[in-house]
């Protein structure tokens, strides 16, 4: 899709005052809601949203579908589960196979939805490993985890992604958006697996920040993610079973990851739920002035909520309990009024 193709939804309204303009014929709900839209820049130019054509406000305001059976009335957490020696912030404390499941059941009990375990590092720079590394440190995990939990595997890789859904586990996650192994689209294809595609400049992790030039960031990522949607449709992998990820923080600098951040609505008519993965990056620490990942939980809240605010379904974070409390206010405080 050109990037021209794209609208942006603007003038976001939330709570009583979303439902009551959408009521009263001022405003559409940006994808089904809570949240509604009154303006929308379509090719540079502003207009009313009621002002849209028909198709454009019908592709805005429908509801994405369920994904991975998931629900669908609140905001999805996704805790994050690093088998890895070497990820930029929990490196090692998980690597070992006891303590990696330990983390998982830890992180479910504070409420995770799902996990998303991952045995390759793509922080920027990261050192690639094979897909058989790889699936020695996370095979051992899915399969004492498989029937307690909603799994999202987190790979590049065909070989693992097909050894870990025949395992039990339930849906990929490629930074890549099943770019990097030729062989990835078919292997989600043909197990019917759901599927989160992200934006990455190319598909190496050590490469991705010397690409990071955009002219209008936020329609860029929408415009690939949409391309994708199409790619992945084509292999026979329908809309229903894709979420997309913006790529916060791959191959992006921070002023890009703040503009993505705030524009996170320009993603609202490709038809999928949002994933926002902002947990304790880089650009959290240098904004707040925080070096040390683990320190970045405040930060992380913030951001977290201001992607609900825009139209983020799913987080995914490494603070789980804390992020599940700031959910439920955040929810209390857009709930209709007594």
């Amino acid at each position: 899709m050109d990037i021209t193709e794209i609208v942006e939804p603007l003038g976001l309204l939330a709570g009583a005052e979303a439902r009551a303009a959408v009521a009263a014929g001022l405003a559409l709900p940006l994808a089904g809601g809570p949240l509604a839209f009154t303006l929308a820049r379509r090719d540079g130019a502003l207009c009313q949203a009621m002002e849209l054509p028909a198709p454009l406000r019908a592709a805005l305001s429908a509801t994405p579908p369920p994904f991975a059976g998931l629900p669908t009335d609140r905001p999805l957490i996704m805790g994050i589960l690093n088998v890895t020696p070497d990820s930029f912030s929990d490196g090692g404390r998980h690597d070992a196979p006891q303590a990696a499941i330990a983390a998982a059941r830890a992180m479910l009990a504070e409420g995770a939805d799902l996990i998303d375990i991952g045995g390759e590092s793509t922080r920027p720079g990261a050192a690639p490993v094979t897909p058989e590394q790889e699936l020695a440190r996370v095979l051992p995990v899915v399969r004492a985890l498989a029937h307690e939990a909603v799994l999202s595997i987190d790979t590049r890789h065909a070989l693992v992604m097909a050894e870990c859904l025949a395992a039990g586990a339930h849906m990929i996650n490629d930074v890549s958006a099943l770019r990097h192994d030729p062989a990835a689209l078919a292997v989600v294809a043909r197990a019917r697996a759901p599927v989160i595609i992200m934006h990455m400049p190319g598909d190496d992790p050590r490469t991705m920040q010397s690409l990071a030039h955009y002219e209008d960031v936020a329609l860029e990522v929408a415009g690939f993610l949409a391309e994708r949607v199409a790619a992945l449709e084509a292999a026979g992998i329908p809309r229903a079973r894709i979420m997309l990820d913006p790529g916060i923080g791959f191959g992006k600098t921070v002023a890009q990851n703040l503009e993505l951040t705030r524009r996170l609505p320009v993603l609202a008519g490709l038809g999928c739920r949002v994933l926002y993965a902002a947990s304790r990056k880089t650009f959290i620490g240098r904004v707040a002035g925080v070096p040390e990942p683990a320190a970045r939980m405040p930060g992380s809240l913030a951001v977290a909520l201001a992607a609900l605010e825009r139209g983020a379904t799913m987080l995914r974070v490494h603070d789980v309990a804390e992020t599940r409390q700031a959910v439920a206010m955040w929810r209390a405080l857009a709930a209709p009024l007594a």
